[in-house]
């Protein structure tokens, strides 16, 4: 298998060797990466055992790879976001939780791509600087300083009416301000004290922030230089708690039947089966604004030239072992989907392991871009394309103060609750049996990646 060494220097002998022949410069891919924020691994049209609803995502698949087993370096929303963008793991990133903005003496592949020529832009929820609530009410703070050359951010849910429900500080609340909304919508969220609010938001349609975000990208797309490598990064607020969804989506949800979660513990069943509709409307809804893009994209004549690419930030637990939100390493918490199609992409399953900041090293590698030593990221690009089936002997994630390190059949976990934890993910993948006193042999293997994480990252 080739090293990253040979790699790097073999795609910079190829780049110098066209230009010294004067070669037509190779035409980089435009990049289009959709992020909801908080949609876990299995609740996409590829999972039989749910009533969703993604087609827009799975034609999305079934022209591409969809890989089955990913994970993110934190499931939470800042750190998460923060290790995509530098390509770092999360011990190395800067930020440990989200009580800290991104440092900006740390580059991100944003920065790299538009320092390459590459137009970069986005809208949505960038959460790269969790810390200070301040995004500018034409959502433009600090964009330039990331990499960006355009962009909308905004505040995220709960973020949104903390900040704004006085005075608007992020765009999404400047645009309720000014249709009159903001009051309404200040108060529907203070009503909701937890998941088991399922009632629809008295926002019409086309306010509901994801449809907001959704039309913003459209909007950044058209305003793309013709002529010119562009990447769109679309950070929808949703299906991230509270479970507000519009009277419409309501509609489309209601008597849809869903199973229960994994050893329930807060509500009734029929609390639970309401919830999980909500959820699952708002997925629908973001499929629906991933046909609209991919659209948009298709009557620029671009998508033959275009790597789409749609995963998440973390997971959510949904009720699973009686958790809701993400914060912990079980698999609804820290897995995540991921779906890339595009030029030179093969079509089928990925089994291989995979992890959120590999996109960071995959997309300055489609860009023509040496990987910086620096990042954890590894470019996914092989795997895309059929080179190679292997990738990852493991995959990393953490929280403080607990890390993970999963090999693809055992998962170890320290400083959780009370102390380690091991599972078979083959013989257990709900992650009820604990084996790590019958099983000292795999955790003496993989307890020096969860005790000293940052001495093995590279490995």
């Amino acid at each position: 298998m080739t090293s990253r060494r040979e790699f790097l220097q073999g795609g910079a002998s190829l780049a110098a060797t066209a230009a010294l022949c004067g070669a037509a410069p190779v035409r980089r891919p435009n990049i289009l990466l959709l992020f909801p924020d908080q949609l876990r691994y299995d609740w996409t049209g590829a999972n039989p055992d749910l009533p969703l609803r993604t087609p827009h995502l799975d034609a999305l698949a079934a022209r591409g790879v969809r890989f089955s087993r990913v994970v993110t370096p934190s499931p939470l929303c800042a750190p998460a976001r923060a290790c995509l963008a530098a390509g770092k793991e999360y011990d190395r990133c800067r930020v440990p939780s989200n009580k800290h903005d991104y440092p900006l003496d740390q580059t991100t592949y944003y920065t790299l791509l538009r320092e390459s020529g590459y137009h970069v832009t986005g809208c949505g929820k960038f959460d790269l600087h969790k810390k200070t609530f301040e995004w500018g009410l034409d959502g433009k703070y600090l964009l330039p300083e990331w990499g960006f050359s355009d962009g909308i951010d905004n505040a995220g849910k709960r973020a949104a009416i903390r900040s704004g429900a006085e005075v608007p500080k992020d765009p999404y609340m400047a645009y309720l301000y000014r249709r009159g909304l903001a009051a309404s919508h200040v108060a529907d969220y203070r009503s909701r004290k937890n998941y088991a609010a399922t009632f629809p938001t008295p926002l019409p349609e086309d306010a509901y922030c994801d449809n907001w975000v959704g039309r913003n990208g459209v909007e950044l797309l058209r305003a793309v230089p013709r002529g010119k490598p562009w990447h769109l990064v679309v950070n929808y607020v949703g299906p991230h708690e509270p479970m507000d969804i519009t009277a419409a989506m309501e509609k489309r949800w209601r008597g849809v039947s869903f199973p229960q979660p994994h050893r329930p513990a807060q509500f009734s069943p029929e609390t639970h089966v309401a919830i999980r509709q909500n959820y699952a409307a708002m997925i629908e809804n973001i499929d629906r604004w991933t046909g609209i893009l991919l659209d948009e994209v298709r009557r620029r004549g671009e998508l033959d030239n275009t790597l789409v690419v749609f995963s998440s930030d973390h997971g959510e637990m949904l009720g699973d072992y009686g958790r809701w939100g993400k914060h912990v390493p079980y698999q609804p918490s820290v897995g995540v989907p991921l779906v890339v199609a595009g030029p030179g992409v093969r079509q089928g399953v990925c089994p291989a392991l995979a992890s959120v900041t590999d996109l960071t090293a995959t997309f300055l590698d489609y860009a023509g871009l040496p990987i910086p030593a620096e990042m954890d990221s590894r470019s996914l690009r092989p795997l895309l394309e059929g080179r190679t089936r292997s990738h990852r002997e493991y995959l990393l994630s953490g929280l403080d103060p607990w890390r993970m390190a999963w090999d693809g059949r055992y998962k170890l976990v320290e400083g959780f609750g009370d102390g380690r934890l091991l599972f078979d993910m083959e013989e257990d993948p709900l992650e009820s049996r604990n084996i790590a006193s019958t099983a000292p042999e795999v955790v003496k293997r993989l307890e020096p990646l969860v005790r000293r994480p940052a001495a093995h990252l590279r490995k």
